[in-house]
């Protein structure tokens, strides 16, 4: 089965156009490979504090946006620890930070 999927480029660029169009804000941290890098998304709250989701395989052989990552209060380095490793491991990775009032809803919903 084959299944179509946008050039990461198009994709990121169509994210930070759907939350600055809703109020939000968006921006690159690191760009990745065009056609397939990964995408992580770094969410940010009203404190600052990141969520990062990225797009895991489901066992129904769907890919959904998930929660990997939450930053705490306590130990905000551990997750930027998290994130370098992370982009470590895939230099192909786009990083993208996108602030915007109930952005996990907005992200969660997105196919």
């Amino acid at each position: 089965m084959t299944s179509a999927r946008l050039p990461a480029a198009l994709e990121v660029s169509g994210l930070i156009r759907l939350v600055e169009a809703s109020g939000g804000f968006g921006m690159v941290l690191r760009k990745g490979e065009p056609d397939g890098g990964t995408i992580l998304i770094v969410l940010l709250d009203n404190q600052s504090l990141g969520q990062l989701f990225e797009r895991l395989p489901q066992l129904d052989g769907t890919r959904r946006w998930t929660e990997s990552k939450r930053q705490s209060l306590e130990n905000r380095q551990e997750f930027e620890d998290y994130l370098s490793r992370r982009m470590a491991q895939d230099p192909d990775a786009w990083v993208i930070e996108l602030t915007i009032a109930d952005g996990e809803r907005l992200i969660l919903n997105l196919t």
